[in-house]
C-alpha cells in the first residue's frame, strides 16, 4: 500500500535527521529551493531521503517538493514538505515534521494517502481516503462538540495590519490561542482534538505545506475551507499560494464566521 511507503519515508527521515536540529551543520544555507525559501542542510537531507525511498519502492509518480520543485513521473503525484517548520528546526525548537502525500490527480481533493511524522517526538500520523486517520496505529478524531474552553491555532507571522484587525475578535473570544510554527503538524493537532480550529489567512500557504495534513484532518472529521468560505481546493503546484481554515465542527465554524465578519 502506498500509505505504508509514505510512513516508511517519514520514519527514515526521522532517523536521518536526528541530531541536525538546532546545529550549525543542520542550519547551513544551501541556496534556495523551488518554493522560494532558503534551503538548509536539514531540508535537503530530509527531502533526498524521501525521494530515495519513493524511487526504491518503484513509485513512478511525479514528485513535487519545496526544495526539488517538480520531478516528472508517469502516474500520480508525491507531494513533499520534508521539513515543515524549518525555522523551529534550525532554532532547536522541538516542533517540526516531515509531511508526505500521494495524489491521484493534480488537486488537493485528489490526495489519497498521507503521512506526517513529528520529528521531535516520533509520533506518526497517517491516513488513506475513506479509511480514517491514525496516530501510531490508533484511530483519531477531531473534537466533536464545541466547548466553552476553545483552543484555536492562528498563524500570524508576517500578517498585514488590516488582517490583524479582522482577526482581533476571534483572538479576543477564544479561550486559548496558539501558534506553534508548522502548519502540517498543527493540522494534525486539529485531527487529534487538541485544537478546535486552525486559521491561516496570510495567503502564503503552499500545497506542499498542507497536502498531507489536509487528508489527515479530513479523515479525522475536520472540514477545511478557503478564505471565501468555499470548500478548500487547489492545484498542487509549488508556486501556488492560498489561505485556509480547518474546523473541528460546524458550531466552531459558525462562531468564527460571525466574529470574522463583525
Amino acid at each position: 500500500m502506498i500509505v505504508d511507503i509514505l510512513k516508511e519515508a517519514c520514519q527514515q527521515v526521522h532517523e536521518k535527521t536526528k541530531g541536525l536540529a538546532g546545529t550549525t551543520v543542520g542550519s547551513k544555507e544551501m541556496g534556495r529551493g523551488a518554493g522560494g525559501d532558503i534551503s538548509r542542510t536539514i531540508d535537503l537531507t530530509a527531502e533526498n531521503t524521501v525521494i530515495d525511498i519513493i524511487k526504491k519502492q518503484g513509485i513512478e509518480a511525479t514528485i513535487i517538493g519545496e526544495e526539488c520543485g517538480r520531478i516528472e513521473g508517469k502516474q500520480g503525484y508525491i507531494i513533499i514538505d520534508a521539513i515543515d517548520g524549518t525555522t523551529n528546526a534550525i532554532c532547536g525548537i522541538p516542533f517540526f515534521c516531515c509531511s508526505v502525500a500521494y495524489a491521484t490527480d493534480f488537486y488537493l481533493s485528489a490526495v489519497a494517502d498521507a503521512a506526517i511524522i513529528d520529528l521531535a517526538r516520533g509520533d506518526l500520523y497517517y491516513a488513506s481516503k475513506n479509511q480514517g486517520a491514525f496516530l501510531n496505529g490508533k484511530r483519531i478524531f477531531v473534537k466533536r462538540e464545541r466547548t466553552p474552553d476553545s483552543t484555536i491555532g492562528i498563524n500570524v507571522s508576517g500578517i498585514k495590519p488590516a488582517m490583524v484587525e479582522r482577526l482581533a475578535p476571534i483572538i479576543a473570544e477564544a479561550t486559548h490561542v496558539r501558534q506553534f510554527g508548522a502548519n502540517a503538524l498543527e493540522m494534525c493537532f486539529v485531527a487529534r482534538g487538541f485544537l478546535d480550529a486552525y486559521i491561516d489567512l496570510r495567503g502564503k500557504i503552499r500545497p506542499t505545506d498542507v497536502a498531507a495534513g489536509y487528508l489527515i484532518a479530513k479523515e479525522a472529521g475536520a472540514k477545511i475551507y478557503s478564505d471565501d468560505g468555499s470548500t478548500l481546493e487547489s492545484n498542487l503546484d509549488v508556486k501556488t499560494r492560498f489561505s485556509y481554515v480547518a474546523v473541528s465542527n460546524d458550531k466552531i465554524r459558525e462562531q468564527l464566521v460571525t466574529l470574522f465578519l463583525r
